[in-house]
């Protein structure tokens, strides 16, 4: 094996546990995925093959691997070459690193896989090749990070419906985090709400007693509310507070002025039967309802409010 170089890099491709929108290139958006861990030096075994994958060098990586460098070789962190490819969007080197027998369900000591920094980076390309080679939808902790998760964090609703179409579950919870569709009403993911409950997301699973309608109107997202309305959530569920989500609604917003407006009005009789049918036929089946012989117009009318 090679000899590796011991200087280390300036960041640390630790997961960091901070939110908000990722920059669109360069070191700024892997600092806002991994988070800056300098003082504990976890980048002071990190391998040329680390880098090469990181920086998209694939002839370079191709040597190194032929050099003899193992593809699943990791950092102090547990950090595969992999992790950086999919992390920076790189296909041809995640292709060329699962070819070497790159294991692509490995996991940094924080839990995080390539298929999450997947959703972290938005790459759809990486994520198909991952999950086309035996990528895991989810780990089997409850407490560990979910590629799920975090594409609905993130806004990314191309891997929300591509995780959900490999067999991730809809309604998965992290204990911490709450359900994939309590993180995108509290991140106003307008888009990955609707793929979610599409799909069959139960529109009253949040995290706790705080349901995704709680979390949609206290960051005052109309859109979001009204979307969540159209499937059936519960004006009158309540909080750890004791709170309903009219309550919390920012007073004279259009977020209040809707939900008022659902209160005292009764639900038409075509929505009642669209959600009564739809819980009838099961989440797992909701993606049969094309196959069945309906007229098209029935059909959407059970896929879309």
């Amino acid at each position: 094996m090679p000899e590796v170089p011991s200087k280390a890099p300036d960041l640390s491709r630790k997961r960091g546990a901070e939110s908000g929108p990722l920059p669109e290139h360069g070191p700024e958006r892997k600092k806002a995925c991994w988070g800056i861990l300098t003082s504990q030096g976890s980048w002071a075994d990190r391998s040329p093959l680390h880098e090469a994958a990181s920086q998209g060098r694939l002839l370079a990586l191709r040597t190194l691997l032929a050099q003899g460098y193992h593809a699943n070789i990791v950092t102090i962190d547990h950090v595969t070459p992999l992790h950086e490819a999919c992390l920076s969007d790189h296909v041809a080197c995640v292709r060329a690193l699962i070819h070497a027998g790159a294991n692509v369900n490995a996991a940094t000591i924080d839990g995080v896989t390539p298929l999450y920094n997947c959703s972290s980076s938005g790459s759809v390309s990486c994520m198909k090749l991952l999950l086309q080679n035996g990528a895991h939808t989810h780990t089997p902790h409850t407490h560990l990070p979910s590629a799920l998760h975090e594409a609905c964090k993130r806004g990314h609703s191309q891997c929300v419906e591509l995780l959900l179409s490999s067999g991730a579950d809809p309604d998965y919870e992290v204990s911490h985090l709450g359900s994939p569709l309590y993180m995108s009403c509290l991140h106003q993911h307008t888009a990955c709400s609707q793929i979610l409950l599409h799909r069959g997301a139960s529109v009253s699973v949040g995290r706790g007693s705080d349901s995704p309608l709680h979390a949609a109107v206290r960051q005052d997202s109309a859109d979001q509310v009204s979307v969540l309305l159209d499937y059936g959530a519960d004006v009158n569920l309540r909080d750890g507070n004791n709170q309903r989500p009219v309550e919390l609604a920012p007073p004279g917003g259009k977020t209040q002025q809707l939900l008022l407006a659902y209160e005292v009005s009764p639900r038409s009789l075509c929505q009642l039967c669209r959600l009564l049918i739809r819980n009838l036929i099961g989440r797992s089946r909701l993606k049969l309802l094309p196959l069945l012989p309906l007229p098209p117009l029935l059909t959407h009318y059970l896929q879309d409010p």
